[in-house]
């Protein structure tokens, strides 16, 4: 009894720990070994190809059309579990034609978006008043992300000087805190 114990302690720690770790959401997921999920390599392959991409940005700009809906990317580098790293700087846009309607309210200018689809050429557009190419793709399927923000306190000094009267708290030093934000 006293050996199951610790290998049973041990066996629900991994398992915690292994469920922790995020994964690719289900409709994100290919059979696709050679899928492109860097927007440089995309650009760096032909246009033409039918190439299986899965990329990821914030959303810039929605428009529906007749029968689909055009979704213009500002490009961010995605993790292996398909978020948007916003620690990164945006390396270029591109054009997403989902088929059928997606709702503009969902799909708000400024919110976290994966898509995955099929390179489809370029086409020529305007951002502002600048003309831009935009690389674009065919999608059935996307993943909205949203961010989360916690903010970490850190009250050492309260630690070094012990509050014991009515009015202390803060007379010794100050607060510092920063906030994190995580993408979800």
């Amino acid at each position: 009894m006293k050996q199951i114990f610790p290998r049973f302690v041990f066996i629900l720690f991994i398992t915690a720990a292994m469920s922790a770790c995020s994964s690719l959401p289900e409709n994100l997921t290919s059979s696709n070994k050679e899928i492109i999920t860097n927007y440089q390599s995309w650009l760096e392959t032909s246009q033409e190809a039918e190439s299986e991409l899965r990329l990821g940005g914030v959303i810039a700009q929605v428009d529906n059309l007749a029968d689909s809906t055009r979704i213009e990317i500002v490009n961010l580098p995605i993790n292996s579990s398909g978020k948007p790293d916003i620690n990164q700087e945006p390396n270029g846009r591109y054009v997403v034609y989902y088929q059928g309607f997606a709702d503009p309210v969902t799909l708000d200018k400024g919110r976290l978006i994966t898509v995955l689809g099929k390179a489809k050429g370029v086409e020529k557009g305007m951002v502002g008043e600048f003309e831009y190419t935009f690389p674009t793709m065919t999608s059935n399927d996307y993943h909205m992300w949203r961010v989360e923000e916690r903010v970490l306190v850190n009250e050492l000094d309260s630690y070094y000087y012990p509050c014991r009267g009515f009015y202390c708290r803060g007379s010794f030093g100050t607060r510092h805190g920063k906030v994190i934000k995580e993408v979800r």
